[in-house]
């Protein structure tokens, strides 16, 4: 039970980021809006689901590639894994996620899987295995994501726009009434990524969305 209290969203990674020509996946680093640094990703799946994390108002820290877990199989064969990601949320459970398509979860990859999730429930920790997440949310966070950046708060346009969005009203017809759009939306945006304003994010992001109050982050 000690691993509780251990503040593994802080973590650096315990093992390198592969990168080689003619790599198959894409690592990379994501700057986090959460965390204000970088998280790194092996895959543009594990791209995506980073920048869920960091979107999630629950989430208040994150961190890739965060401790190795040994143990041993059936056979006696030594096994390690060290899982994708750790994510603190903001009630103080913590939660251990891997990211695999299911097509591609071999025999091999379930058993670490099950291993990890067995090896969380033993501390109370939450386990997540995350496969390809619904396109539509990640294209519409995706866009969102490039306002995430505290550049965008821009005042006193955000009150305004928080005023005028104090009842439901069209993305596009606030902003207008907020001001010139140009210098509004990237402000909008911003604002709906941080969630002080809100949107459903599960149906295409446009002009006539709904946009409604949110909550601080």
């Amino acid at each position: 039970m000690e691993a509780w209290s251990v503040p593994f969203e802080h973590a650096l990674p315990v093992r390198a980021f592969a990168s080689y020509r003619r790599q198959r996946n894409l690592p990379g680093l994501w700057w986090s809006a959460t965390t204000g640094g970088h998280v790194g990703y092996e895959s543009w799946l594990e791209r995506d689901h980073v920048m869920l994390l960091d979107f999630d108002p629950a989430v208040v820290g994150i961190s890739s590639q965060p401790f190795w877990l040994f143990w041993s199989a059936a056979n006696g064969r030594p096994v390690s894994h060290a899982p994708d990601y750790f994510a603190r949320r903001d009630d103080g459970m913590a939660v251990v996620i891997d990211c695999r398509p299911a097509e591609r979860r071999g025999p091999r990859d379930c058993a670490k899987f099950e291993a990890t999730e067995a090896a969380c429930a033993s501390v109370g920790w939450e386990f997540r295995l995350l496969g390809a997440p619904d396109p539509v949310v990640v294209r519409n966070v995706r866009w969102l994501a490039g306002y995430r950046h505290p550049r965008h708060w821009v005042e006193p346009v955000a009150s305004l726009l928080r005023e005028v969005f104090a009842e439901p009203l069209p993305l596009m017809d606030g902003a207008a009434e907020a001001g010139d759009p140009l210098a509004v939306l990237p402000v909008l945006f911003h604002l709906l990524w941080s969630h002080e304003l809100t949107v459903d994010a599960a149906v295409p992001l446009h002009g006539g969305s709904l946009v409604a109050p949110g909550v601080s982050r």
